[in-house]
């Protein structure tokens, strides 16, 4: 994979001057500064900085372009023939070595770790901090744009705003905060058209941190915040939130906090209840999606259901135990459409693309949308319903507390705590994900000594029974 074809979106001519107008306010440009252009493309942060210091009549500085994609450094080249104090390098700009710079703007590449060579990903995860987990290309970019500033140097970007908060960013917030990033504006959604990264424009200074940074937010408020030096997240910094004292997490009253069943191929898995083949009953569970909850849902019910061919313990059969599920799944365009799964390359043929883990999920749980406008979760009391791959289920160790638990997570408080936590999807939706429910502060009071094993002693009578009818 050539990542030089991959992440350029050109930036629009109005985003460009109001990058142009931070990166210099207050720090006006002269013949004898440096200015950085990473990722250039066809050169239109350069021509906007031309257009600014003809119009403000200040001095262009002298100006290096690096643009990996040889048809666009070519085009950022005949655009500024002739314009001596202007340089396009054709080269990857994570691997090039300079002199400092007096600014750096850009735009950088969003590049996703799935586009890139395992070559590729081993080589960044040795050479920069930020190349952790599931990590961006525009990560490294900031990295690397960093480092080449000079003392008191400015840096502005404009990026995806997930940086902001993801777990993947983490080590370039920890880099961050030992700068002087003096705003972070966000910007509204329409910015690049259809492609949704809810850009964000990052101004940040080579100096010490952390200090007092602007807030400019989508609907027009302005804060300032002090954000965190740890690399946790700044969300709710930006929103104003105070870290809750609490020590009691969600997790910690929880057996599992878990995305639904993922098959892989739903359209095979997932019947309509009454349509349902007699002889397919016992292979059936009652089965729950995201668009299924809705707020006039009170009691969850679904009139689908999932076929399994997995025993209430979460293990896969044979083949051969599997009776007319079996034979349902060896027709031809029915088999046809399991073997196109990419997880039949470590699975066998017919298993879902994940393992379910029954024995937590045949429990009383709570389910909650995994995508939303606003956080809501409703109670599967007799633990019989297993949610798929768009919703979140939520299994207390205790579940005399449940009803208790559901009550908590509705309230404002816990609502309020979300809104500030959670990733943002297209249209200010919410995400619900795992990793930041296991970290919502609960109240003390929900707290249980007891943890309920999933063993033949456990008091939880309604699991048993779910699973006594299913084996």
């Amino acid at each position: 994979m050539d990542i030089d074809l991959k992440g350029y979106v050109e930036t629009p001519g109005h985003i460009v001057d109001l990058i142009i107008g931070r990166l210099f306010e207050r720090r006006l440009p002269s013949m004898n500064k440096r200015l950085l252009d990473p990722g250039c493309g066809s050169g239109v942060f350069i021509e906007g900085i031309h257009r600014w210091c003809k119009r403000k009549h200040h001095l262009i500085p002298s100006i290096l372009g690096v643009e990996a994609n040889p048809a666009l450094a070519r085009e950022a080249e005949e655009r500024f023939r002739g314009m001596d104090s202007i340089e396009i390098r054709t080269a990857d700009f994570l691997t090039i070595e300079d002199e400092p710079f007096d600014y750096v703007i850009g735009n950088p590449p969003y590049v996703p770790i799935t586009e890139l060579s395992e070559k590729e990903k081993a080589r960044y995860r040795r050479i920069f901090e930020t190349a952790t987990g599931r990590f961006d290309l525009y990560l490294l970019f900031f990295e690397k744009a960093l480092s080449f500033l000079k003392p008191n140097g400015r840096l502005v970007f404009i990026t995806p705003e997930k940086f902001l908060y993801v777990d993947t960013a983490a080590p370039l917030r920890k880099l961050l905060a030992q700068k002087r990033v003096s705003e972070v504006r966000m910007m509204e959604e329409s910015v690049f058209g259809d492609l949704v990264t809810y850009p964000t424009i990052t101004t940040v200074s080579n100096g010490p941190g952390p200090v007092e940074t602007l807030i400019a937010l989508r609907d027009g408020r302005e804060a300032t915040a002090i954000f965190p030096t740890d690399g946790s997240s700044w969300l709710a910094s930006i929103n104003g939130k105070k870290p809750r004292l609490s020590t009691i997490t969600l997790e910690d009253v929880c057996l599992r906090i878990s995305c639904g069943v993922a098959t892989g191929a739903d359209s095979i898995f997932v019947k309509k209840e009454r349509e349902l083949d007699e002889k397919l009953r016992k292979y059936a569970y009652p089965t729950i999606a995201g668009r299924e909850l809705t707020p006039e849902t009170g009691e969850p019910e679904s009139v689908y259901c999932l076929l399994m061919p997995y025993d209430g313990r979460g293990r896969l059969r044979p083949l051969d135990e599997l009776g007319a599920l079996r034979s349902y799944m060896m027709r031809a365009e029915v088999r046809e459409r399991l073997e196109r799964r990419t997880c039949v390359r470590r699975k066998p043929w017919y298993a879902f693309h994940e393992t379910p883990p029954l024995m937590e999920i045949l429990r009383p749980k709570i389910l909650c949308k995994d995508i939303t406008s606003t956080p809501r979760f409703w109670i599967d009391r007799r633990g019989r319903i297993v949610p798929r791959h768009s919703v979140y289920y939520i299994v207390p160790k205790d579940p005399d507390r449940l009803k208790a638990l559901a009550e908590y997570l509705n309230s404002k408080t816990a609502k309020t705590w979300l809104e500030a936590h959670c990733q943002r999807a297209a249209n200010g939706f919410l995400r619900l994900q795992s990793h930041v429910l296991k970290r919502l502060p609960v109240p003390r009071s929900l707290r249980t000594e007891s943890v309920i094993i999933g063993d033949h002693r456990t008091r939880d009578t309604t699991r048993m029974k779910a699973l006594e009818a299913f084996e």
